[in-house]
């Protein structure tokens, strides 16, 4: 599987609001959305990167 590399510029609201709604959602919201539990689980570990990404830059609620 290939690594995808994204650069995207968030204002600081905006950023602290997708840290917010990423802390928050889970695995139930997830698999409400896709065809099967794998499919969410590949959906919480690409929201999980993105959350850790946001939390590096100091986007981190608690």
């Amino acid at each position: 599987m290939e690594n995808v590399s994204l650069h995207i510029e968030l204002s600081d609201e905006n950023a602290w609001a997708l840290a917010q709604f990423l802390k928050r959602l889970g695995f139930s919201d997830c698999r409400s959305l896709a065809v099967s539990d794998e499919e969410a689980w590949q959906m919480i570990r690409a929201t999980e990167a993105v959350r850790a990404a946001l939390a590096q830059q100091g986007y981190a609620p608690r």
